[in-house]
């Protein structure tokens, strides 16, 4: 069974530089990993591992010709780009890897993306319709949020003392990076995935107030959680120095993870990395030694 090249774009963030790691754990030898972004001296560590590396960039259609040329398996990172703009991006990628011949199109969607009400959970919607309507055989990972967006703001959670945001009670399903970049290399590197959505997730659920709860336990130090309205946790987000528009998309996914679309009990994420996904208490252990 041959499956490579695979192409892994976005590899100068941290899902892909992740997912690259797990293929050649995987057993993938490097010459058979394209790595691809926008600044490609930020995987020159890559290249000197023997990956090959190619600058992609989803606003140059012609680039991403050149970038995908050979491959056999791509992972579409959702772009990192203003809510405007990624469905765009997104679209001239599967373009380009219908025209590449690829075999399969894995795509780091977001969970409930076909019901999901937020802004940019109407972005991975539109995506998940483009990549169906073209046809390319494909496999959707729907990856829930990120323990590292609530670990890395640790110190600032612990100066004020408080989580703050616009959940309610909400239960989010969230898991380790390390966790989502290992799925995408187990789908990636096997078979049996093609037409499949991944509702991945953590196995343990929280709301932010047993998150707040969770940390103070953590760090032995009182956190409570200030759940706000929507538009007042986009102030709160902007006056910290956020760009508008990302404060107002990220207080909209508290407002979607309010009404559950950021929770699954499907068991994928589990059952694709074949052990039990990092926990909160286990990621907030990591964080409180650094």
């Amino acid at each position: 069974m041959t499956i490579m090249p695979i192409v892994v774009t976005g590899a100068t963030g941290q899902l892909g530089r992740l997912t690259v790691e797990a293929l050649l754990r995987r057993g993938i030898p490097a010459a058979d990993i394209i790595a691809t972004g926008r600044d490609i001296a930020r995987i020159k560590d890559l290249a000197d591992r023997g990956i090959t590396v190619r600058r992609a960039d989803f606003a140059d259609t012609d680039g991403l010709a050149e970038a995908f040329a050979g491959a056999d398996r791509l992972l579409l990172i959702s772009a990192s780009v203003p809510v405007g703009e990624r469905v765009a991006n997104h679209r001239r990628v599967i373009d380009a890897a219908a025209s590449a011949g690829v075999s399969l199109v894995a795509y780091t969607s977001t969970t409930h993306a076909d019901t999901a009400t937020t802004a940019i959970g109407a972005t991975h919607g539109e995506t998940e319709t483009y990549l169906r309507d073209r046809g390319i055989p494909s496999v959707l990972l729907r990856n829930g949020w990120y323990l590292e967006n609530y670990t890395s703001q640790l110190p600032q959670i612990l100066q004020n003392g408080a989580v703050v945001g616009a959940a309610g009670e909400g239960r989010i399903s969230a898991a380790s990076r390390a966790d989502y970049a290992e799925a995408a290399a187990v789908v990636l590197t096997g078979e049996g995935h093609t037409g499949a959505v991944y509702e991945l997730g953590g196995d343990e659920s929280f709301t932010l107030s047993e998150l707040a709860a969770a940390i103070s336990a953590a760090a032995r130090k009182q956190v409570t959680y200030a759940d706000l309205p929507v538009t007042d946790f986009a102030q709160v987000l902007a006056a910290a120095g956020l760009p508008a528009e990302l404060a107002e998309v990220l207080a909209d996914a508290d407002r979607g993870m309010n009404r559950g679309e950021m929770y699954t009990d499907s068991g994928d994420l589990r059952r694709l990395i074949g052990r039990p996904p990092v926990t909160l208490a286990e990621a907030l252990s990591v964080a409180a030694l650094h």
